[in-house]
């Protein structure tokens, strides 16, 4: 597996192995989504990112812009105040802001200071959502935004919430990077047991980790069930069902998924007699316990009924509902068992493989301390 996108993180060494259960902190030079794109107005709005507080609203023009939450007179929370043009008031004593940060106005005196500055950090609007970086604006490159295409194109539809998840974001990716845990925790909708039966391939690359399994000549569980038959309403039978999950660095997970009926040419590319649709995954870290969990479900059949996007997404939203509450149990239990080791199984191998790269991004910002 290539990729053509330009490298963030060095490659991490196949022998590392990570077994503490302690959380390691995120990096700061990566592109995290902020907000979904209609979050972000001509009205102020704060979000944490990356333990970073922002304030986020729209130029004139409709661009987006980002900058910290902190007046620099006296700290006050400029998503508090009100815009002036292209430009933020401070709600405390009315000192203004560019886009980039630069003070505009200082009531009761014409010499501004010329230290008067707040961060602006780098934002990119793709695929409906505000990408924002973080760390150093410098190593800003717009093409490392990570791929969520099937958000924006046409040949797709579908709907996602936001998730505020009482998690580190790295327990989120975990998640999502062993779909068998489905058998146990969704087992009402879309678990089953061939999900720990079935193989499934690993591959990886300096910046994405991709873990695929195929289940053949199975019966559909609930959930593929009912989409079976929106798609094709006199379907019976067996069907051949697949995962195929794909990292991006640093906490974007898009999972290509679907059932065919069994035999009809699925795995070998053919998915004309199924239903496909793709779970679209990025979560961005609020504090080191945290997170931010932006999804979506995304289809490729019945594009003009609104009435299956909404069933899809509050479907999709209670099954997601259910690793919330897990999520949120285990990261109790990772405080309050400090020290604890993480042993792996099989099954494990791709959520390894995403936090090596990781690590291997937070050695390169030499910020690879645990957090206690």
């Amino acid at each position: 597996m290539t990729t053509t996108s330009p490298s963030p993180v060095p490659t991490p060494s196949a022998d590392r192995v990570i077994t503490t259960a302690k959380i390691f902190p995120h990096p700061r030079n990566a592109w995290y989504v902020a907000a979904w794109d209609h979050e972000v107005t001509r009205a102020p709005m704060a979000r944490t990112i990356a333990k970073t507080p922002m304030a986020f609203y729209r130029t004139q023009d409709g661009r987006a812009v980002a900058l910290a939450d902190a007046c620099w007179h006296r700290l006050a929370p400029l998503s508090k105040g009100k815009l002036f043009g292209d430009d933020i008031q401070c709600p405390y004593h009315g000192l203004r802001y560019n886009p980039a940060g630069r003070c505009t106005f200082m009531p009761a005196q014409e010499t501004l200071n010329p230290s008067a500055t707040v961060p602006s950090y780098p934002v990119v609007e793709r695929d409906r959502f505000i990408w924002v970086w973080p760390g150093d604006p410098e190593l800003a490159d717009p093409r490392l935004v990570p791929d969520m295409h099937q958000m924006s194109s046409p040949e797709w539809a579908g709907d996602g919430k936001l998730i505020d998840a009482g998690c580190n974001y790295q327990l989120v990716l975990d998640n999502l990077m062993d779909l068998t845990h489905e058998e146990f925790v969704h087992s009402s909708s879309i678990g089953q047991e061939e999900l720990s039966e079935a193989e499934f391939e690993v591959t990886h690359d300096e910046n994405t980790v991709t873990v695929a399994r195929w289940m053949r000549n199975i019966d559909a569980p609930p959930f593929w069930a009912k989409n079976m038959r929106d798609k094709f309403p006199d379907f019976e039978g067996k069907v051949d069902r697949w995962q195929i999950i794909t990292y991006q660095f640093p906490s974007t997970i898009c999972i290509d998924v679907g059932v065919a009926k069994a035999g009809s040419g699925a795995p070998e590319g053919d998915r004309s007699q199924g239903v496909n649709g793709f779970v679209m995954n990025t979560i961005t870290p609020k504090s080191d316990r945290t997170c931010h969990y932006f999804w979506a479900f995304m289809r490729n059949y019945r594009l003009d009924s609104q009435l299956i996007t909404t069933q899809l997404r509050e479907g999709v939203h209670g099954v997601f509902g259910e690793d919330e509450e897990m999520l949120i149990a285990q990261q109790e239990a990772i405080e309050a068992n400090p020290g604890h080791e993480f042993y792996s199984l099989n099954i494990d191998a791709g959520g390894m493989w995403v936090r090596r790269l990781l690590e291997a991004a937070l050695a390169a910002e030499s910020r690879l301390e645990a957090i206690d």
